[in-house]
């Protein structure tokens, strides 16, 4: 009863539309792992599931709070666990989906996760340390402070140095000691992967799609309804490069291009997370129609 199968792999291999069509398959729900799609308003630039798919399947922990509200693994982990446990009780089969790595681990792993609440003013002078000295002035004190976690973290990804920092100096205790892994949940997982050249001629074509279905006016709406471009939200794929758009900053061509390039290193460290040689994973090429292999899988595995 406590199984449970994860969907996993780098963005724009179809991990949505595939587990849709599982869910409807198996009797399924879908628990999402990403940590943009749990913002309202922000549908097009997050690539949520549409409508029709969320009409046909139930999908959890899927706009759940506003861009300006603060939102921690902590709390995504407890929802999650709920959600999964709920979507077990009424006897259907929890599908996790998604490419945040953190996330997927938080519940594949059952991280004890640190529940050390934000500090606003420490953050924003955190902040202010990393425009003003580079960001490799906050990682360099994260190596002092806390080389185990240092060794996890892009230093370019300052939203989890200033973390990593705030937990080390608001608990008093190592990042890295606060994050040890207890397993609760036996998970299948399943990786879904494509070649590099058919995932970068993926993701252009989806990030052309978004441009398409009103990528700027979503943006341009979030920031008339008084949203901030300077919110952790609005930092996503996306958000900022056409922001910076808005501003005068840039052309819209080169925001595209921008948005373009910075998916493809994105989808290259998310394989950090979803390695192809990590046994654990069950691999699958998308060029192989692979729906039926891994229903297959699935049933054999989990029933």
């Amino acid at each position: 009863m406590n199984r449970i199968a994860a969907i996993v792999g780098p963005t724009a291999t179809g991990k949505s539309a595939l587990a849709v069509e599982l869910a409807t398959a198996l009797g399924g729900e879908i628990v999402s792992a990403d940590s943009r799609q749990v913002y309202r308003y922000m549908d097009i630039g997050t690539a949520k599931p549409g409508a029709d798919d969320r009409a046909k399947v139930p999908h959890h922990l899927i706009d759940i709070i506003n861009p300006d509200e603060d939102f921690t693994l902590a709390t995504y982990q407890e929802l999650a666990f709920q959600a999964i446990g709920d979507i077990q009780r009424r006897g259907k089969l929890p599908l996790l989906v998604g490419g945040s790595g953190l996330y997927v681990r938080a519940v594949t792993g059952g991280l004890v996760i640190p529940r050390v609440a934000p500090d606003p003013e420490l953050r924003r002078r955190l902040e202010d340390r990393a425009e003003h000295d580079g960001y490799q002035s906050l990682y360099n004190e994260l190596i002092k402070v806390d080389p185990d976690a240092a060794g996890k973290i892009d230093p370019r990804n300052v939203r989890r140095v200033i973390r990593a920092l705030e937990v080390c100096l608001t608990a008093g205790v190592p990042f890295s000691q606060l994050q040890r892994s207890s397993p609760k949940l036996s998970t299948l997982m399943i990786g879904l992967t494509t070649a590099r050249e058919d995932l970068y001629r993926r993701i252009d074509a989806r990030v052309d799609e978004m441009i398409q279905r009103g990528l700027v006016d979503e943006i341009r709406g979030l920031l008339d309804s008084g949203y901030s471009p300077e919110l952790p939200a609005m930092s996503g794929l996306g958000y900022k490069q056409i922001v910076a758009y808005l501003k005068g900053e840039t052309t819209i061509n080169e925001a595209i291009q921008r948005i373009k390039y910075e998916t493809h290193r994105f989808a290259r460290s998310q394989y950090a997370w979803f390695r192809p040689k990590d046994a654990n994973i069950h691999w699958f090429d998308i060029r192989n129609q692979p729906l039926e292999p891994i229903r297959r899988l699935i049933t054999s595995s989990l029933r």
